[in-house]
């Protein structure tokens, strides 16, 4: 599978030559600088909740390349009321798709559009087919749930978990999660961008290395092979 990381929680992994984009947010992003809306590759977009720095570029890229869109109820039907596709799902679910299996999962967080509307339980996602399974985590707390997914999935490949703090798990919570989901590839998300959420790199990395594990900040706009 390539990876390839846009900044913040944005991300796309290409896997059964598909294009799977993950949180699409890359305007108003001020790290992103050579990167546009246009420059991102979709035929699915996965939704892990509804906050703008998640879905701010969802409907410009959604109507250039006609993706499909993955996310809870809410979600699915706020686009789906503005011209774009989706697929609906709700925590617990599980689809089949022919690129491959996607599982909703618990994430603790909250979740509403820009515009105040609702945007219902935020989640995560177990992205699982012939070439691997992995985790993206979305934003979340450090949950007790997380022990189910190696319980309930195949073997992770990899994860993408949040390490940024005050809105998300920090360093440590992540480790423990990692221990949780029993995967030792972790790439991270959902830091640096604002001042609320700048973490120290060696720290971080050292951390996860101590515990056996690797952390992997990819620079914005670099591809990694898992």
């Amino acid at each position: 599978m390539e990876v390839t990381f846009y900044g913040h929680a944005c991300l796309s992994v290409k896997t059964s030559g598909k294009h799977l984009l993950f949180d699409p947010f890359v305007s108003g992003n001020p790290l992103v600088k050579d990167i546009r809306p246009d420059d991102l590759p979709a035929d699915v977009i996965l939704v892990t909740h509804a906050h703008g720095d998640h879905v701010a570029d969802i409907e410009s890229v959604g109507r250039r390349t006609n993706a499909q869109i993955i996310s809870n109820y809410e979600i699915v039907t706020y686009y789906e009321k503005r011209g774009l596709k989706g697929h609906p799902m709700n925590i617990g679910g599980q689809v089949r798709m022919p690129w491959g299996t996607v599982k909703s999962v618990i994430a603790i967080h909250s979740s509403e559009f820009p515009d105040g509307t609702y945007g219902g339980n935020p989640g995560g996602f177990v992205v699982s087919n012939a070439e691997g399974t992995f985790y993206v985590a979305g934003d979340t707390a450090l949950t007790l749930d997380m022990q189910l997914i190696p319980r309930t999935s195949p073997p992770l490949d990899f994860a993408v978990l949040p390490i940024g703090d005050n809105f998300t798990m920090g360093i440590l919570d992540a480790v423990e999660a990692a221990r949780m989901i029993q995967c030792t590839t972790i790439i991270g998300c959902h830091y640096d961008t604002f001042g609320y959420i700048e973490i120290d790199h060696q720290y971080a990395r050292k951390a996860f290395a101590d515990a056996g594990m690797q952390l992997l900040l990819p620079a914005i706009g670099e591809t990694i092979t898992l």
